[in-house]
């Protein structure tokens, strides 16, 4: 029996995570969680894991809940004995245990772009130093990892990542008015803020795009975004001949955890059965209206620490901007800004740190 540690077992991933788990019969062992409760109860309850990581404010309840459960830290949670962690802690706070994982040899199914779009270099150091894997679980990343299988390097021309377009891909024109509950009001898709206000800006496709640079070892300009609104097809590569390979299914995220945790094997589910859309619209992202996406691209090429100084001032300035303290249009600027500003360093695991502090203060002075 598969054995699985969940890292950031309460979230939208997280919970999706151990519904294939369900499915597929697997023993999980750990998890690791935050502050949520109520969806953590029932999960100890369900899979009675070996060790679980909450926060400490929690600590009490769970003992009193459960006597004989053992606590502790998310790196402990990832360094137990498994075959696969699904590394879904958001930001950098994921990226210690996903180095936990690589470091005891895990096959990390991953969700936490910030770990690849930060660090990854150094986390394919620790992956290749200790025969770890990594498969993402991203639909986009999942989907070209799938349509690169058995294909030669040398013959692919692009990788191809689809955008649903978000909320404002139609209008209006003028962002300058956009309020919070506008942006969190996508067409398509239930998300946290953060991630709901990423993908109006198109600095979520930023981010993809930043991941796919380190996750596949691509160059950056091999890499390009089409909006696609029907959200089917997940990632295209073309190859030097002109021909074109896609990975296309529901837009249902329990798809590329499973196929993370079974690969090669691919595994019946309840949604083999779906119907197929009518329609594909693909169409240029409009980098005018959408600036934010780039800036990632910019940050891409300057290399070094830069990406993590532009994924860790989008987080200010999107919760400055769902606070009410700047507008929509004001989001890329500050990312521009802090880029325009980042230090000139190696990435190395201490400069990360050091950076993403940095960044945050300097996103704080533009938010």
């Amino acid at each position: 029996m598969k054995r699985v540690v969940v890292l950031g077992s309460t979230g939208s991933i997280g919970r999706q995570a151990l519904e294939v788990c369900r499915w597929r019969g697997y023993r999980v062992v750990g998890l690791a969680a935050g502050k949520n409760l109520e969806v953590l109860l029932p999960q100890i309850e369900e899979f009675q894991p070996l060790l679980v990581a909450a926060d400490e404010s929690l600590h009490a309840e769970l003992k009193a809940r459960f006597p004989g459960l053992r606590l502790g830290s998310p790196e402990e949670v990832a360094a137990l004995e498994a075959e696969v962690a699904v590394a879904a802690i958001p930001g950098l706070a994921g990226l210690p245990p996903t180095r936990v994982a690589a470091r005891t040899g895990k096959r990390i199914a991953l969700a936490n772009k910030e770990a690849m779009v930060t660090a990854g270099p150094l986390l394919w150091q620790e992956v290749e130093a200790h025969g770890a894997e990594i498969l993402p679980v991203d639909s986009e990343h999942s989907a070209l990892f799938q349509a690169l299988l058995g294909e030669r390097r040398e013959d692919v021309a692009e990788l191809i990542l689809t955008a649903s377009g978000g909320p404002f891909l139609r209008g209006p024109e003028d962002l300058s008015q956009v309020t919070p509950e506008m942006a969190l009001a996508h067409p398509r898709w239930r998300m946290g803020p953060k991630v709901t206000v990423d993908s109006a800006t198109l600095f979520n496709k930023g981010l993809e795009v930043l991941e796919a640079k380190e996750l596949f070892r691509f160059p950056l300009e091999w890499i390009r975004v089409l909006v696609h609104p029907e959200a089917y097809v997940h990632g295209l590569v073309r190859f030097k001949d002109g021909s074109l390979k896609a990975q296309l299914g529901p837009t249902d995220m329990r798809l590329p955890i499973q196929y993370a945790l079974t690969h090669p094997e691919r595994a019946e589910t309840p949604l083999k059965d779906l119907p197929l859309p009518q329609t594909l619209t693909f169409l240029p992202p409009d980098t005018r209206r959408f600036p934010a996406l780039e800036v990632a691209y910019e940050a891409g090429r300057r290399g070094g620490v830069a990406q993590a100084a532009v994924s860790a001032a989008d987080e200010v300035a999107v919760e400055a901007f769902l606070a009410g303290r700047i507008p929509f249009t004001a989001i890329p600027k500050v990312l521009a800004q802090v880029l325009e500003k980042v230090p000139n360093l190696p990435l190395t695991w201490e400069n990360l740190f050091a950076v993403d502090a940095w960044a945050r203060e300097e996103a704080k002075r533009w938010a």
